[in-house]
């Protein structure tokens, strides 16, 4: 039974913009990131655009649970060769835990300057 469904599209120049700000860039990098995600991203050949990705799939987790948690309680991650996952910790595993949310699948897409991410959280 699906319980939430999240859908997200983020312009990759304004998280890039974000990244790449002399002052502000490394505290958005680390406030909204995990190290496994930043590690992810800066190997990537387009970082802003993977860095992108990972917010919208933040942005989409966030409203198939209604409710707002810390960013780095969610975290996107790759299982192995096969397609990013969805991890939650902290508040937002607690919240998913009391909406009997037990499994996430999770879509990502992004092109030169958008990306997309859809989340459905199933009991």
């Amino acid at each position: 039974m699906i319980v939430g469904i999240g859908v997200d599209i983020t312009e990759v120049s304004r998280i890039a913009a974000m990244l790449s700000h002399p002052r502000r860039g490394e505290r958005f990098r680390v406030k909204v990131f995990t190290p496994a995600e930043i590690a992810y991203c800066e190997r990537r050949r387009h970082a802003p655009q993977s860095y992108a990705a990972r917010f919208a799939a933040k942005e989409a987790t966030m409203k198939a649970l209604g409710s707002f948690v810390p960013w780095r309680d969610v975290e996107i991650v790759r299982c192995g060769s096969g397609p990013p996952c969805l991890y939650l910790h902290g508040r937002a595993a607690e919240h998913a835990r009391e909406l009997g949310i037990t499994r996430w699948s999770l879509a990502l897409t992004h092109a030169a300057n958008l990306a997309l991410a859809w989340v459905i959280g199933e009991r």
